[in-house]
Parts: C-alpha cells; sequence; structure tokens
C-alpha cells in the first residue's frame, strides 16, 4: 500500500471512530442512572428488551439510532429519538421491532420520535413484515404537542397505519411493559395479539390524576389500567405475563407459529466473498470531498468475488452500470463514478458529475433491472448535472428528466448507499431519500446538502455582502473573510452525515465493512412483498 492510501485509510477510520464514540453515548439513552432506575422497577431497559426478543447470533440492522442528534436542546435533547428500532430475527422470522425507551423523558413522543415510529412502519408495510411494539412510553412530549399531535405525519397516524397494515394481513403484536396511556392506548388494541406486564404495564386513555380532574373518580392506576383490569375485565389485551422475559418469550412463540409467506421471487445463489475486502474502501476513499478516486475500486470491495457484469461501459462513463451479488443475491448497481474520464467524443468529463449520455444510460439500465426484476443499489457520490451552456443546448434538463422518472417508476426494491458526496438534483436522480429507497444509509465522511459548502457559501456571502453594500456599508477584506467564515461553519454543519441522519433522512451511518449485511437484510426483506406494479415510465420527452 502506498503512503497516501494510508493517510486516507487513518483519516476515514476516525472518521467511523467518531461516529461510534457518538453511538455508545447515544445507546446509554438518558444516561446510566436512567436505565438503572427502570432495571430498579423490575424493567428491562429497550435495548435489552430488543437483544432478549432477537435470536441470539443472528445479524440484525438499526434504524434511526441517530435520530435526534443534537436536536431539542433546550428540552433536554432526545437521544435516538426515544425509541429504538430493528430489523432482525425473532424464532427465525424477520421482522420490525420498535421499543419505547423510557429512559429519554418516560419515553414521551417528540416530534422525530413520530416520524421514526412512522419510519419504521413504513418499512413494515413496504416488505410486508411483521412489526413487534414493546410499549413504554408516556405519550406525546407535551411542550411540543403543537408539533406532533395534528398533522397527517404526526401522532394519529400511527394508528392509521396499524389499521392498514391490518387489512394487508401484516402481522402486529403489541406488549405493553410500562405506560401506554391517551391516544397510544389504541396501539395495543389495534394489533393482532396485545399483552401486558403485570404491574408495570398501564393501558388507559386518561390516568387516575386526570380521571379525578375530570369527572371527581378517585381511584388509582392499577385499578385504572393495570394487567388484572386489561386481561380479566375490559378485555383490551389478551395475555398477562408476569415479567418482560415472560412477555418477550411469548411474543417467540408467537413468532414460531407465523405461516410461510409469499415471496418476491428475487435471486439468490450462495454467497461469496469479495476478492478485495470492504475494509480497502477506507484507503480508497480520500478525505477531502473535491478529490478524485476509481469508483471501480470502490465495487470490487462490495460484491461476491468481485465480479460484476458492466452495462455500456464505453458510454456514458461518469455513472457506472452493472449486473453483480452481493451476498448471493442478484443486483443491479448504478453508482457514480469519481474518476475523470473521457467521453465518446474525445471530451474530459468530470467525475461524480452527471452527464447527458450517463443519465441516458442509467435511463436504460434501471428499465432493465425492472424487465429482470433485479434489485437496485445505488451508489451517490455527486455533485450534480452538468452545467453550462453546452449541456443546456444539448438537452441536460431532458436527460436528467429521463432518469429521475426512471428512479421514481422503478417498482423493484431500490437501496442507497451515500458514500461521499450528495449534491442538488444528483441527490434526486441518484434514489434519495425523496424516491423510496427500501433502506438509504451513508458513510461517516459523506456530504447531503443543495450544493457542496464551498460553493455554496461563496454564493451566500455574496447574497448577504450585496446586501450590505445597498445600506451603503463598504465591505473590507477581513470583514468578507469573517463573514464567510461564518457562513461556510454554518453549512458545513447542516452538510454532515450526523445531521442528515438526526433527521432521519438517512436511516444510519455505517461503515463500509456492513454494507453487505445491509444490502442482503433489505433484499430479503424486500422478498417478502411480491412486486404487483409494472414498470411504466409515463411520459417523458425522447
Amino acid at each position: 500500500m502506498d503512503l497516501e492510501f494510508n493517510k486516507r485509510e487513518d483519516f476515514n477510520k476516525l472518521k467511523l471512530a467518531d461516529i461510534q464514540k457518538l453511538l455508545a453515548k447515544i445507546e446509554k439513552g438518558g444516561g446510566e442512572k436512567r436505565l438503572q432506575k427502570l432495571r430498579d422497577e423490575g424493567k428491562m431497559t429497550a435495548r435489552e428488551r430488543i437483544e432478549y426478543l432477537l435470536d441470539k447470533n443472528s445479524k440484525s440492522i438499526e434504524i434511526g439510532a441517530f435520530a435526534g442528534f443534537e436536536m431539542y436542546e433546550e428540552h433536554g435533547g432526545c437521544p435516538s429519538g426515544g425509541v429504538v428500532v430493528k430489523i432482525g430475527y425473532v424464532s427465525g422470522k424477520l421482522c420490525v421491532v420498535v421499543a419505547n425507551d423510557a429512559s429519554v423523558k418516560a419515553g414521551a413522543w417528540f416530534p422525530i420520535t413520530g416520524k421514526k415510529n412512522l419510519r419504521a412502519q413504513e418499512i413494515a408495510m413496504e416488505n410486508r413484515l411483521p412489526i413487534v411494539y414493546l410499549v413504554d412510553s408516556a405519550g406525546v412530549y407535551l411542550p411540543m404537542q403543537d408539533e406532533i399531535f395534528p398533522d397527517k405525519e404526526h401522532f394519529g397516524r400511527i394508528f392509521r397505519n396499524n389499521a392498514k397494515m391490518s387489512s394487508m394481513g401484516i402481522v402486529q403484536i403489541s406488549a405493553v411493559m410500562g405506560s401506554c396511556v391517551a391516544g397510544g392506548a389504541y396501539l395495543p388494541i389495534m394489533s393482532d395479539e396485545a399483552m401486558i406486564v403485570d404491574k408495570t404495564g398501564s393501558i388507559f386513555l386518561a390516568g387516575s390524576y386526570l380521571v379525578k380532574a375530570a369527572i371527581g373518580e378517585n381511584i388509582d392506576n392499577e385499578t385504572l389500567g393495570g394487567a388484572t383490569t386489561h386481561c380479566s375485565i375490559s378485555g383490551v389485551t389478551d395475555y398477562k405475563a408476569k415479567d418482560d422475559k415472560d412477555a418477550l418469550n411469548r411474543i417467540k412463540e408467537i413468532m414460531k407459529s407465523l405461516g410461510s409467506f409469499e415471496k418476491a421471487g428475487f435471486d439468490r445463489i450462495e454467497s461469496a466473498l469479495p476478492k478485495e475486502k470492504s475494509e480497502k474502501i477506507f484507503g480508497i476513499m480520500p478525505a477531502s470531498r473535491t478529490e478524485q478516486y476509481d469508483t471501480y475500486d470502490i465495487i470490487k470491495c462490495l460484491v461476491d468475488d468481485s465480479k460484476f457484469e458492466e452495462y455500456k461501459p464505453d458510454y456514458g462513463k461518469t455513472i457506472i452500470c452493472c449486473t453483480a451479488r452481493i451476498d448471493g443475491w442478484s443486483v443491479g448497481i448504478v453508482a457514480n463514478q469519481r474518476k475523470l474520464v473521457k467521453s465518446g467524443k474525445g471530451e474530459m468529463q468530470f467525475g461524480g458529475v452527471i452527464y447527458s449520455d450517463s443519465a441516458d444510460k442509467a435511463t436504460r439500465f434501471i428499465a432493465n433491472c425492472n424487465q429482470r426484476k433485479i434489485p437496485l443499489i445505488f451508489l451517490q457520490d455527486v455533485t450534480g448535472f452538468m452545467v453550462g451552456s453546452k449541456s443546456e443546448h444539448g438537452g441536460i434538463i431532458k436527460d436528467g428528466a429521463k432518469m429521475v422518472n426512471a428512479v421514481s417508476n422503478s417498482v423493484v426494491p431500490k437501496f442507497t448507499i451515500i458514500t461521499g458526496n450528495s449534491y442538488g438534483a444528483g441527490n434526486y436522480a441518484m434514489c434519495g431519500k425523496a424516491y423510496d429507497p427500501r433502506l438509504i444509509v451513508s458513510f461517516p465522511w459523506s456530504e447531503l446538502a443543495v450544493m457542496g459548502g464551498t460553493q455554496a457559501a461563496k454564493v451566500l456571502a455574496q447574497i448577504q455582502e450585496s446586501t450590505l453594500k445597498k445600506q451603503g456599508k463598504e465591505i473590507s477584506e477581513e470583514e468578507h473573510q469573517n463573514i464567510l467564515d461564518t457562513i461556510s461553519k454554518k453549512y458545513q454543519k447542516q452538510t454532515e452525515s450526523t445531521y442528515a441522519a438526526a433527521r432521519l433522512w438517512t436511516d444510519a451511518i455505517i461503515s463500509p465493512t456492513d454494507v453487505r449485511t445491509w444490502i442482503s437484510i433489505g433484499i430479503e426483506a424486500a422478498n417478502h412483498s411480491p412486486i404487483t406494479e409494472k414498470f411504466n415510465l409515463g411520459i417523458i420527452q425522447v
């Protein structure tokens, strides 16, 4: 290995180490004292519950671990959005598990909590996966009720989705292991099967204090809505568990009884490890997001046996299109080439930029994968579409629209890995969050924004300085630099991988060594949901 490779490797591994340190802190939820308090009450913590429920030594992936990161600081923060979501195996069946973290504001729902719960349900609905709710929540966080209660994608949407999933035949299981109050009380009864833990679980529309205030009745919470009440009198819950483990064991038994599912039929053969190890990606990716590298080297580190069949290799070279295998699954890969290349006309084209010919090639390839029922993997390191008079006159908008159209109307499952840049319309064309990838993740050093930090800061600085000059103020070189530095710092913060993950623009920040696991579990999940639509580009300009 050369010196430059080693420098890149060290830089990128430090980036990953920083992410892992943050994750270790996030996994503590509301802090060790609050976690211990739950244990003292006879409860398991949210992560302990999930760990016990999932099959030992099986693979799983966590959705939205960074949700809420550096948000709501004035309210004390909301680590991981106050809820833990994992896709994993219970009794050998792949499912989605959602567990409220009662160490974070008693499991109260912040706006990001609602968004994360809806994301979990979306994954279950898209892939027709069983979903398990481990309920322990005080309900809506009242100081922010206006941002979580009434809108289409707020708290109430959860119960609408419960009803929709029920009609779709998607299994839903609820275990009430703590508080389940107000609107949240609908969750267990809208699930297929519901259980409640004796003494620690409770369900009611209004607690004893509110009942006293509203109708003057004196009653304790256990009598009002405890396990005995709901299993023996109201019939809201189906089973009474003696403790958390008893409830989780019952869920395991239920999952064992589930029948087989109709498969989508994605092709899979025996898996083979890449000849080029995934760890090499740390040394391939440059430290600067403006530096060039060869994307073929990345692909070789991800696909089985490092083999792939390329589509139109001599045309549209700033996008690589190929078929390959990942953990045995047949996949189609659409990747931005980050190396300076020569077009078929002999002109040099910038790496990471989408030109008309590459957009045209990608459109055709996406159509082919839909025809052959092959899931699509997008490897994003894109600065956008080519600009300038030559590109505009050549119809870059038209060709770009074709690609966006193909991505939008694709019916095979799509998965997106942001390996580097994800800027502007390039994010859209390469299947950003708005284009319904089944899963979307990023590397620790990735950047997601409408444009790169340097360009954006210059544009914003010019606008700010123009306004000041109109007010008659002269801008010195020092003032210009101060304005530029201030804007750059703020804008750069908004491009970081943690900023995107905090807002669930991505599902996770992962190591390159985990890509194959995410893709494999993602396709296995998608295989639970047969394709019922036909690929149709609709009306496009030829």
